[in-house]
């Protein structure tokens, strides 16, 4: 199914618990895809601080705030513009981050933290989690529109103890 959907701009969804191989198929969907001779950029939304997030996505204009780079800085957004970005626990990015990222998903455009002028940006999205996104808008910590929006092509991949008959393959490949 990957391979199938390299092809396909569409935003895709993967889920699957830590340590099913998700990195692995987001590497596998941008090296088949025509986007394989521009930038992969990765982040982990659950490893970057909440009030740093935003910068590192959408980057940020001079002045923006204190200590940040008088230049300012472009944000990863801008950086994988042409190729592909990976949010990786996209469960864990902030409910206010998330309208950002509809924004990104409807219109392909960011605007800068202290920016007023919006940013086009050709970048196809891939999102992953170990978290059930669906539980999530369930009970109102992830917003139904861009669960929807992420969701257009789905991938789930089940954990090895489900796939009895990839133990051996994966033992040879990794000896």
């Amino acid at each position: 199914r990957a391979l199938r959907v390299a092809q396909i701009e569409s935003t895709v969804l993967i889920q699957g618990e830590s340590g099913s191989g998700k990195e692995g198929i987001v590497n596998l969907i941008h090296q088949s895809s025509n986007r394989k001779d521009k930038p992969l950029v990765k982040i982990n939304c659950g490893a970057i601080p909440e009030q740093l997030l935003e910068s590192e996505l959408f980057g940020y204009d001079a002045g923006a705030f204190s200590g940040a780079n008088p230049k300012g800085k472009p944000g990863l957004f801008e950086l994988a513009s042409g190729g592909t970005i990976l949010l990786d626990e996209i469960g864990e990015m902030p409910l206010h981050l998330q309208v950002k990222l509809l924004r990104v998903l409807q219109e392909y455009e960011i605007t800068r933290i202290g920016g007023v002028k919006p940013i086009k940006v050709d970048v196809r999205v891939i999102a992953a989690t170990h978290r059930s996104l669906k539980d999530m808008v369930e009970k109102g910590d992830f917003r139904e529109d861009l669960y929807y929006r992420l969701k257009i092509i789905p991938i789930s991949i089940p954990p090895l103890r489900e796939r009895k008959a990839d133990i051996i393959p994966l033992t040879f490949h990794f000896l």
